[in-house]
């Protein structure tokens, strides 16, 4: 989590390098500075978001990690439901273009130090995954990655993943005839095993109940593609803005985001589903009503931030630092 003090929304302007097939319907678009300076930080598990020419804001994974990487490059699969992000990357991107890039955030983070790390990836889940899987590689770790597919055209990074040898497995249904079996992986792992996993919707809620039959819910980390539950718009409250001395009311229908959009008020957004974290607010008062699928149970009994796009209020007002 970033240090709730502050949470800077500062950008980079980067150059695309270079756009590459990856799997069916996926790029990696490569990111680099104009003036080949090296780039910002980088943990596994971190993501970045592109301000695309269409007016669209998306947050990508990061496929590598690093102190002073020399690119960023992130994985983007077409949606077939695309509302305009995945569809422009692979429609009218080009090499050479120009985008304004968020610096790098990690709202799941790897814990380097577990005595076992368990790697879980569907789809374009892959993308954060591999990144983690390269770090602990490179550090001696002892980890294991399941990575499963509709299709061995979805698969992505196989060459690079099969030279790592025997704690790499690939599933592809359409070949073994059925889905992963995630109790049986989770079943194998030793007492101590951090798991992560990335992936649809179906995949992650069945993680998530196989994994907490034996495993405290610390040593159980995912990140979502879409919205656990609906985004708050009951509204009937008000957020009072300490920095910009005012009070806004929230109607009925509206999210807090919106009002603080149609109120002239500056806040990075993207996803609109409390996936992302790009509009996390620092909260000095009040109690939140989170919605998002990003903070951990004890982040939002702490009640520090909130994610604007669809937290609302259990209270009559909020202070939020803006």
């Amino acid at each position: 989590m970033p240090d709730t003090s502050t949470i800077a929304h500062e950008k980079l302007t980067l150059r695309v390098q270079s756009i590459t097939y990856a799997a069916k319907d996926t790029y990696l678009v490569e990111l680099v500075d104009p003036d080949c300076r090296p780039l910002p930080a980088v943990t596994p598990g971190a993501h970045i978001d592109l301000h695309l020419g269409n007016g669209i804001t998306r947050s990508y994974s990061l496929v590598q990690s690093g102190d002073t990487p020399a690119s960023y490059v992130v994985g983007v699969k077409l949606d077939a439901k695309s509302r305009g992000g995945s569809r422009y990357v692979h429609e009218q991107l080009r090499v050479g273009s120009l985008l304004p890039v968020s610096m790098p955030r990690n709202h799941f983070p790897l814990h380097e130090d577990a005595a076992h790390t368990v790697l879980i990836a569907g789809g374009i889940g892959i993308t954060p995954i591999w990144c983690m899987a390269q770090r602990l590689q490179a550090i001696a770790a002892s980890w294991e990655l399941w990575y499963s597919v509709r299709s061995r055209a979805d698969l992505a990074f196989v060459p690079l993943l099969q030279a790592m040898g025997a704690r790499v497995h690939l599933h592809v249904d359409e070949e073994v005839g059925g889905i992963i079996d995630l109790p049986a992986i989770v079943a194998a792992a030793p007492e101590g095993t951090h798991f992560y996993c990335c992936g649809p919707t179906p995949m992650l809620d069945a993680y998530e109940a196989a994994a907490a039959v034996r495993f405290p819910a610390q040593q159980i980390h995912l990140e979502r593609f879409a919205a656990k539950q609906a985004a708050s718009v009951d509204g009937g409250f008000v957020i009072s803005l300490a920095r910009s001395c005012r009070d806004l009311v929230v109607p009925q229908g509206a999210s807090v985001l919106k009002v603080l959009l149609d109120n002239g008020i500056e806040v990075d957004s993207s996803c609109q589903e409390g996936i992302c974290g790009c509009c996390e607010v620092v909260v000095l008062e009040g109690e939140v009503d989170h919605r998002d699928a990003i903070l951990t149970e004890a982040e939002r009994a702490a009640n520090k931030t909130m994610m604007v796009c669809c937290s609302g209020a259990k209270c009559s007002r909020l202070v939020l630092d803006l």
